[in-house]
């Protein structure tokens, strides 16, 4: 059986062997409810709360600011949802940009859509960024909520979130409160940024474990002390009113243990992910009519995303899957439709060029020698595939229009 070289770390990771070390004894030992008063809910509980304590000094955050959820998904939906729920009085007006992941871009659209907000989708460069000063001019006196993705899941464009920080301090200081609050999703950015939440200036911060080696299903959200959101979740009053439900143990250690050694790990693994990153681009737009999405620098070190003409990247991806190689026309959690990326086409691409987007996001496991396996068969397979083709677009056709 061929190895398999698996290219799609952005969709999930592994979960590394010390996670599953630190979780292990939470299953069937150490397995009490962390609400309960007896001693081993007592013990269950401190577990939960050395976990809180580690992930609040990653983030330079307050303990009692970091509230454990499922996942990405429903952090996103409490940030957004419990934002908008609970400052109803000062306006509804919120901002988002174009490229954003459907866990908050589809969240907001149905809002708009039912009349409960205002949306203003701030449009991106074609390098994928959200400049600063255009968030800025969108803020009005009714604006609720900004919400910013740090670093994007499909393209790897990493967003100047300081920079919009920054901007919204300096709003409001002309403009006195509390408001926008300001929320940026950091799932994909954790296991290779820095995520500290006073040099990000975020109110609001999401993340999960799965991107970074650690258990799926669970996920976090810094609430700034003294923020006032609405729980979506109501029952038992865990997570200090703001996620009732019992509290995945295992999940939350494992999720600890994961951030823990993502901080720690990423300097030296980012130099070596960029050499292969870089290695991989330059090898696959040797293939003809074919073009980097995404910001040439200001991107995370382990995506790699190339648009193809002339292909459909779904028929890529399952001839590149016969040859053991895993890879995603997207984002993962999209791929049931067949529709081009949103995120392609919001950077000026043609519906053509979206239809024919790879993303290949590497990991831990990835050495020079599988990145030299997809330069040697991907040309083969976009020959094979434009030979079916019923198109031959010009390169003009990247474009729209």
């Amino acid at each position: 059986m061929k190895k398999r070289i698996y290219l799609d770390h952005a969709a999930t990771t592994p979960v590394d062997p010390a996670v599953i070390r630190a979780m292990r004894p939470f299953f069937s030992e150490q397995f009490a409810n962390p609400s309960s008063l007896h001693a081993a809910g007592s013990e269950a509980q401190r577990a939960v709360a050395q976990a809180r304590r580690t992930i609040a000094d990653l983030l330079h955050a307050h303990e009692e600011e970091i509230v454990f959820c499922s996942g990405g998904t429903e952090s996103d939906n409490l940030a957004i949802q419990g934002t908008i729920r609970a400052h109803r009085e000062h306006g509804n007006h919120v901002i988002t940009s174009t490229i954003e992941h459907p866990a908050v871009l589809e969240t907001l659209e149905r809002l708009a859509r039912r009349g409960e907000i205002e949306l203003t989708k701030i449009p991106v460069s074609e390098d994928g960024l959200v400049p600063a000063e255009r968030v800025a001019q969108a803020i009005t006196e009714r604006t609720v909520l900004v919400s910013i993705m740090m670093a994007n899941n499909e393209i790897g464009t990493v967003q100047p979130i300081a920079d919009i920080g920054r901007a919204i301090l300096a709003y409001r200081k002309d403009h006195p409160g509390i408001y926008p609050v300001f929320h940026t999703d950091a799932c994909q950015a954790a296991g290779t940024l820095d995520l500290d939440v006073m040099k990000l200036h975020t109110d609001l911060l999401t993340c999960n474990g799965t991107k970074i080696y650690g258990p799926k299903g669970i996920g976090l959200l810094f609430v700034r002390r003294g923020l006032k959101i609405e729980p979506m979740m109501i029952g038992g009053g865990q997570e200090r009113g703001l996620r009732s439900g019992t509290e995945d143990v295992p999940g939350i250690i494992g999720f600890a243990k994961a951030f823990e050694l993502a901080q720690k790990r990423k300097e030296k693994e980012n130099v070596r992910l960029v050499a292969l990153r870089d290695r991989l681009i330059e090898g696959l737009l040797r293939i003809p009519k074919s073009r980097l999405n995404g910001h040439a620098t200001e991107r995370l070190p382990n995506n790699a995303n190339i648009s193809f003409l002339d292909i459909e990247g779904e028929a890529a991806v399952l001839y590149l899957d016969a040859k053991g190689i895993c890879c995603s026309t997207g984002s993962a959690c999209a791929s049931t439709s067949l529709d081009p990326s949103h995120v392609i086409l919001a950077l000026g691409m043609s519906y053509e060029a979206a239809h024919g987007s790879l993303r290949f996001s590497l990991g831990h496991a990835t050495m020079k020698e599988d990145v030299d396996t997809v330069i040697k068969v991907m040309p083969k397979i976009v020959e094979r595939l434009r030979h079916m083709s019923p198109v031959n677009l010009d390169m003009k056709y990247f474009k729209k229009g």
